[in-house]
């Protein structure tokens, strides 16, 4: 973890940065042409960007766990106000980085938030082959088109060789995902489901070989969710006979869901069907109680989407998950499907414990 005297510092400097207009931003909108590699990498255009990884590992000794590493770039300048030659201490992107380990064959969940200016190349976005990195997390695209990422923390480690076996999945319509009404309240969004993946992991002092699944989410926009919107649910989930689930339902302040809640479902050859909001139920069946006092998340599901015959219960593989971070607490972490079909994922959950906004929300200032 870095010190707290740095994140004051970085809130400082954003705060302090003057609030940039909409229109000074690209928007995601239709008629975006993917190309890879290039659309791995960073787009600066845009506001807010992540590259978002989960998996569910397990160690030669059949030990489980779950991992996160995300990287975050949120933008304070616009791309067309950067100016060569600028002084390296004015910072055109926030850098940062979540890191979440579970240990679920012990029942231990380990977690930071790692942050940096960039001001002497300790983070930064698209320099070569490496797509993103912030002190010592990175993400490389290797030659042969696989990822190698890599997470270090404190006593905490991650070294995975990431490999896909399908091709980019591209959700909403044609890689535009809507969050709210109104132009440009998207995201530029595809995936990668099902990436084989194998390395070491090392927590409490112990290196462990690992093999198993990961997920890659790519997003980049401008001003997604809206005002009466207080958090998501979102499901990542990968059965055994090979197909995989994207689900998201966004809640509003009425306790309601937005109806640009969707998702995504795969087949097994990689053909998709778009779910829309009326198309799927989610009925929480059990709640577990952050320690924080704040609030309660569903760690427990009933998931019903007629059209691709999915019926699951799908439940935390442990309880505790939270990631309670400054200023932000969520709930990411390793799940276990049962039903029509079988396997394993990540479930995200935000805003129980108070709205969430700014940085992680991808919203207006």
């Amino acid at each position: 973890m870095k010190p707290a005297t740095l994140s004051l510092a970085l809130a400082v400097l954003v705060l302090a940065a003057p609030l940039r207009a909409a229109e000074e931003w690209s928007l995601a909108l239709p008629g975006w042409r993917y190309e890879f590699p290039r659309d791995h990498g960073n787009h600066p255009g845009f506001k807010t960007e992540w590259w978002y990884f989960t998996g569910n590992l397990r160690a030669a000794d059949g030990r489980d766990f779950g991992y996160q590493l995300t990287f975050f770039r949120q933008g304070i300048i616009p791309l067309a106000e950067r100016q060569p030659g600028r002084s390296r201490f004015v910072t055109p992107d926030l850098a940062f980085a979540h890191f979440a380990i579970s240990d679920l064959s012990r029942g231990r969940f380990h977690f930071g938030q790692i942050l940096a200016r960039g001001a002497f190349g300790e983070a930064g976005f698209n320099d070569g082959a490496r797509l993103a990195w912030i002190e010592d997390c990175s993400l490389t695209l290797q030659p042969d088109g696989s990822f190698r990422l890599v997470g270090r923390d404190g006593d905490r480690a991650l070294d995975l060789i990431l490999r896909s076996a399908k091709p980019p999945v591209f959700h909403g319509a044609d890689g535009v995902s809507p969050k709210a009404d109104g132009p440009g309240r998207a995201s530029h969004y595809y995936s990668l489901t099902r990436l084989e993946s194998s390395g070491t992991l090392t927590v409490e002092g112990k290196t462990h070989a690992v093999r198993g699944l990961s997920w890659f989410d790519h997003e980049w926009a401008t001003n997604q969710l809206a005002a009466h919107q207080v958090g998501w649910d979102w499901f990542s989930l990968q059965f055994t006979d090979g197909t995989e689930l994207m689900l998201f339902q966004l809640r509003t302040k009425d306790g309601g869901r937005d109806r640009w809640s969707g998702g995504t479902w795969i087949a097994a050859d990689g053909t998709t069907t778009r779910i829309e909001n009326a198309d799927f139920t989610l009925e929480p069946l059990a709640t577990w109680a952050s320690p924080s006092g704040k609030g309660a998340y569903p760690i427990r599901w009933r998931v019903r989407i007629p059209k691709v015959g999915v019926d699951l219960t799908v439940k935390a593989r442990m309880p505790d998950q939270e990631l309670r971070l400054d200023p932000v607490a969520y709930w990411e972490g390793a799940i276990a499907a049962e039903g029509s079909h079988t396997g394993t994922g990540y479930l995200e959950m935000t805003g129980y414990t108070g709205r969430i906004v700014g940085l992680q929300a991808g919203e207006e200032n």
